[in-house]
């Protein structure tokens, strides 16, 4: 009789004997502690979600927008940050992670690089290496100095002889239109205070390389108002430097600084009467240490400016969002300031010169040139073409990474077809 062989059903490793060989038990402890770590974490946020908590912009940003579905593939690629920015308790995440690893590590935390990925072999390598920035770089004497400005001195996305190139563009097109035309460059923190920057940081050389590359690219250019030998000299007037050790900005001199050079350029001799009176101390938080989950302040002086030498006109009381909608001004007027219409497209180091250029410039229209992104130049192109003299302020990082909106070709090209339509004769 030919024996069977016995076929066993099949069973899982933890319903064998203990003492099998291949017994596995079903969950041990870590692993039931790491699926409770897991539960935890997904759903913790979406608790919090349903009960009433709701992310908050403390980057120093807004949050990321909901991408939207006519982007194209952009939708899928803007999922990601939209989410991440618009996680319940994130902004708890971020100190917690910076408190565990300072007080534990001793070390800064790791934080999100933009990483540039490998390079096409069939492009032209960079001229400089690509250096991945934290948000935040921490230098000596508890200065902190903005990841973006380092890095796009390292890796611009073009190099800056173009980018001044398509600025010169505009130039043209802004005076063929009959409008005056000035560019003011805000400089980078760490361009004008490097001494703070740490000994042996990654990228100190593209960084000091790249800086004199553009100032002496820039400073060429007959249109562009450079204001740093001014805010040095304020600084020593001072007996301290005009950009906080933990702000990204300068300070409100610079609001007195700016507005009288532009006056200057286009007024000779029109600030010779004016007479600047130190006001009121301010103290706000600073921008640069809540990016890596800290905190602390940064302090300033308010001025009066008396363009007559006798009435004071600065503005006080001056609203400092112009990226929704442009800001006008016509409060001001008088002997020492300035008539005609002006249309001026800046940035986040506008907000220290509004109180100021409100107070000289008796008919100026403020808006961001950032969000030409959004419209394609249809806002900062109306601002221009309503106005009889056009002024630019930029920081010097964001025209050195060759991504600045107002040389991009298509937004200029927007730009350019409004001045053309509403020419000054």
């Amino acid at each position: 009789m030919t024996a069977m062989k016995q076929k066993l059903p099949p069973a899982q490793e933890s319903w064998l004997p203990r003492e099998h060989p291949l017994y596995r038990p079903r969950h041990g402890t870590t692993q039931r502690l790491a699926l409770i770590a897991a539960v935890v974490f997904f759903l913790l946020p979406s608790v919090a979600f349903v009960f009433g908590v709701r992310p908050g912009a403390f980057e120093n940003r807004a949050l990321t927008p909901f991408p939207g579905i006519l982007q194209g593939w952009g939708f899928l690629t803007q999922l990601n940050p939209w989410a991440t920015d618009h996680l319940a308790l994130r902004e708890q995440a971020v100190h917690l992670n910076d408190l565990t690893s300072r007080g534990i590590f001793g070390e800064q935390p790791a934080v999100q690089r933009n990483n540039a990925g490998p390079i096409d072999k069939t492009e032209t390598p960079p001229p400089r290496p690509v250096i991945n920035f934290p948000p935040v770089v921490e230098g000596k004497n508890g200065w902190l100095y903005l990841g973006d400005e380092l890095a796009s001195h390292c890796s611009p996305s073009r190099p800056i002889k173009e980018t001044v190139g398509q600025l010169r563009k505009l130039r043209d097109e802004v005076e063929a239109s009959g409008r005056r035309f000035a560019v003011v460059v805000a400089p980078d923190k760490a361009t004008l205070y490097p001494e703070n920057l740490p000994d042996n940081m990654d990228g100190k050389d593209c960084q000091r390389k790249g800086a004199e590359e553009f100032w002496q690219a820039v400073s060429a250019e007959d249109y562009v108002v450079d204001v740093r030998d001014e805010l040095h000299s304020w600084g020593r007037m001072l007996g301290e430097p005009v950009y906080g050790p933990l702000d990204a900005h300068w300070g409100e001199e610079a609001g007195v600084i700016v507005s009288r050079q532009l006056a200057e350029r286009f007024r000779k001799g029109i600030s010779k009467p004016w007479v600047v009176n130190p006001g009121e101390t301010w103290e706000q938080n600073a921008d640069l240490p809540v990016l890596i989950g800290r905190s602390g302040v940064t302090t300033g002086r308010r001025y009066a400016i008396l363009p007559d030498g006798k009435r004071d006109t600065t503005n006080r009381d001056v609203p400092i969002d112009f990226k929704t909608k442009p800001l006008h001004f016509d409060s001001a007027s008088g002997p020492g300031t300035y008539g005609f219409s002006v249309g001026l497209l800046g940035d986040s180091f506008t907000i220290r010169t509004l109180r100021y250029l409100s107070g000289t410039f008796g008919d100026i229209t403020i808006g961001h040139h950032g969000e030409a992104f959004k419209d394609g130049g249809k806002v900062a192109g109306q601002v221009m073409a309503e106005n009889t003299t056009v002024v630019v302020e930029v920081a010097e990082r964001t025209l050195m990474s060759g991504k600045f909106t107002l040389t991009q070709p298509d937004i200029q090209r927007t730009v350019v077809d409004q001045l053309k339509a509403r020419p000054i004769r």
